[in-house]
């Protein structure tokens, strides 16, 4: 009986190839490799035509899908070629880690008690080993040391020759939950044995291999492993990318390039010719200057540092200097470029048909298929016009997936488009996606019943209006009609005891929207409009109380909300909402409310022609006749002019009486105030400020009606430096 062990890294294309090749020498009768064996049953989709890698097996629980574990491969690791022989010459293939059903369970009882999980191995024997041979990073190493060699068992004795020594050094400190899984592979070798195997090869991670070859005592093993926890789990195949078998995704067995690491498994004797041409290829599509020449220069000078550093060929480091002396100088702008699109090359895998999934994502990926909207690693931009309804399904189902915290699709600004009608979105998917939609089944076998479900269940959670009326317009966005009536009765419950009036008012903007993208959807919104115009009254009533006896830093934040507030109410167009907004709007005018209010509600009244000149000038007036407080003016002016200066450039009259009252300030008053009126004039737009600083140079500061006619010219001419400073004018 023989027992062979491959120690290998999780994702290297060395290992791969040695693997694949070392079991096409041995042709054992048995083959054990790492990973779950939950997952047993799924390695016969391995070799189905329509899997295509990377991907990733997803363990999780079904009871809470949140705990669950990914075990990703790609076409070169080696893991996934041992599969792979397997599968294709009938060979039994076994996965030998320690069960999932325990170490989930762990997780979840953990999660329970809030205790931190626990780290899986103490410290980093390679970088160490690394660095003792000279090199910078384990990365670099371990690249040059096994990923660009080609041979097979001599390998594999070189490296556990050398994890044998490193194990010594952190023997005493090894974690529990390593040695239960060693011990749990040894069983599973013992099993073998046992089962009469007589040329078994074991593919586990290097570090593993001096554990699993110098074997304690089966009691020894069966005392570790006993008393574990259980949870029921569950297993499937799903998409990955390479994106997320990088270190930079977090991913702890990742490595530093999976784009290189393809061109080293399907080209490994001209992987840096075909890389170079790639990095050519992506300089010119964004403009820079590259061209074949730089190709060659590149490539010999890489060949040459890797002869002056004894490397049998160059590596990505030597690669990447090389682009750097050839081509970018002292910019390092480029190469950021290659090392964020280069090194990953991003892309995603598939998986067949036939692989066992929920009903949810079944749901999701039929229709996926019938709008012909491939998950995709890399960012995809898509224009939809909602009039055309294909278009609109689609932005439905995205819309949708939003709603179930997944976020395939994320919405762009829209320019010289069809306003409403149109949505641009940037797609990217995201492998643990697919844990989300495992996740989100409990709501429903269908994406619409899942919506609904998970809709139903926020709106009993939220306490909060605002929070509720934005979950509505998620929902007519997503177009989920039969959770309307549950969200709108919550509505109402949450409207009816609610007397805030920010609360209210900072409600009606969501629901406007609401409206807006239900008629452009084609969507009922009959029920919101019922909801929206209780919502109006009650605003409408609750500002005046409001508005009083308030301080600045309150006022600001209400006129925030009343200016928005505003525009909803205008966007409706509603003859009803805004006779009762208006005379809401008219009370704050004309009684003793905060001073910011009280200027805002005379600048909507007269904007929408509810009031007109003389009335707006005469609230100005009496506004700006007030001795005994300035700041209290001030605090008006801001609240009536923040945003638009137009109002004095075309209104002589509110200039004039805007001119008087500052000729009337005394001095120490003026220099009080000018912060706050330069913060004022600092929201007009340029033009506006422009024209007003024109006026005020052309010497046009006219006196109000009730200002002594004869003036004196001389003194008066002395505010014009003033004027020009408030209004940030230098003529």
């Amino acid at each position: 009986m023989s027992i062979h062990f491959f120690g290998i890294r999780h994702h290297g294309p060395g290992c791969a190839r040695s693997v694949a090749q070392a079991l096409a020498q041995l042709r054992p009768d048995l083959i054990l490799i790492e990973g779950p064996p939950e997952a047993d049953e799924l390695l016969t989709l391995a070799a189905h035509e329509h899997m295509r890698p990377p991907v990733a097996l997803l363990i999780y629980a079904p009871a809470m899908p949140q705990h669950a574990v990914y075990y990703p491969f790609a076409e070169f690791s080696p893991e996934w070629q041992a599969i792979l022989h397997g599968q294709r010459h009938a060979v039994p293939t076994r996965f030998i880690d320690l069960p999932l059903a325990h170490v989930l369970a762990d997780q979840m009882t953990m999660a329970e008690e809030g205790e931190p999980a626990p780290a899986s191995r103490p410290g980093d024997v390679l970088a160490e080993l690394a660095q003792a041979a000279g090199f910078a990073d384990t990365e670099t190493w371990w690249d040059h040391l096994v990923e660009q060699r080609q041979d097979s068992l001599e390998l594999f004795a070189a490296i556990e020759e050398m994890m044998t020594a490193a194990r010594q050094e952190v023997a005493q400190v090894l974690d529990t939950r390593e040695a239960r899984r060693e011990a749990y592979m040894r069983q599973m070798i013992r099993l073998a044995t046992k089962q009469g195997h007589q040329n078994i090869a074991v593919i586990c991670g290097a570090w593993h291999v001096p554990a699993l070859r110098d074997m304690p005592t089966a009691k020894h093993d069966k005392d570790l492993l006993s008393d574990l926890p259980k949870a029921k789990v569950a297993a499937t195949w799903t998409p990955w990318s390479y994106g997320r078998l990088s270190f930079s995704s977090g991913y702890g067995a990742g490595v530093q390039a999976p784009g290189w690491y393809h061109h080293l498994w399907h080209t490994p004797h001209k992987a840096p010719l075909y890389w170079l041409t790639d990095a050519v290829h992506l300089l010119r599509k964004h403009g820079l200057e590259a061209s074949s020449a730089h190709v060659i220069e590149a490539l010999r000078l890489s060949d040459s540092l890797a002869s002056l550093r004894d490397r049998s060929r160059a590596g990505l480091g030597e690669l990447l200097e090389a682009l750097q002396s050839t081509l970018f100088g002292d910019s390092d702008a480029p190469l950021r470029l290659i090392q964020r699109e280069l090194l990953v090359n991003d892309r995603l895998g598939g998986v067949p048909d036939e692989t066992p999934a929920l009903p949810l994502p079944q749901d999701v990926r039929q229709l996926q298929k019938r709008y012909r909207m491939a998950p995709r690693a890399d960012q995809v931009e898509l224009d939809l016009d909602l009039r055309q309804p294909a278009h609109l399904e689609k932005s439905i189902f995205l819309h949708r997936l939003i709603l179930l915290g997944i976020r395939w699709g994320r919405t762009r600004a829209v320019r010289g488009k069809s306003g409403s009608f149109h949505e641009q979105w940037l797609l990217a998917w995201e492998p643990e996606f697919e844990l989300k939609l495992i996740e989100a089944n409990v709501w429903g076998a269908t994406l619409e019943l899942a919506c609904e479900s998970n809709l139903k269940h926020q709106a009993q959670q939220i306490q909060q209006l605002p929070e509720l009326t934005a979950l509505v317009e998620q929902m007519l966005l997503a177009d989920v009609r039969n959770a309307v009536p549950v969200l709108m009765a919550r509505m109402q419950e949450l409207a009816a005891g609610t007397q805030d009036a920010g609360v209210l008012l900072a409600a009606l903007a969501p629901l406007a929207n609401v409206l807006r993208y239900g008629n452009a959807r084609g969507t009922d919104t009959a029920s919101v409009g019922a909801v929206l115009d209780g919502l109006v009254r009650r605003a409408s009533i609750a500002l005046p109380v409001a508005a009083r006896g308030i301080n600045e830093e309150a006022a600001q934040i209400l006129l925030a909300q009343v200016i928005q507030a505003d525009q909803a109410i205008r966007l409706l167009q509603n003859a009803e909402h805004q006779a009762v907004w208006h005379a809401a709007l008219e009370q704050c005018a004309q009684t003793q409310v905060q001073p910011l209010i009280a200027g805002r509600a005379v600048r909507i009244l007269f904007e929408q022609e509810h009031w007109n000149v003389e009335q707006s000038a005469t609230a100005l007036s009496l506004a700006c006749s007030n001795p005994i407080d300035p700041l209290a003016t001030a605090e008006w002016l801001e609240g009536f002019l923040r945003g638009s200066g137009l109002l004095l450039v075309v209104n002589d009259p509110l200039w004039r009486i805007l001119n008087g009252w500052v000729a009337s300030l005394p001095e120490e008053a003026f220099t009080e105030l000018l912060p706050l009126l330069r913060r004022t004039f600092a929201t007009f737009e340029a033009p506006e400020r422009r024209q007003l600083g024109e006026r005020v140079s052309n010497g046009e500061v006219t006196l109000a009606a009730n200002v002594v006619s004869a003036t004196n010219h001389e003194r008066a001419a002395l505010v014009l430096p003033v004027l020009s400073l408030l209004i940030g004018e230098t003529a």
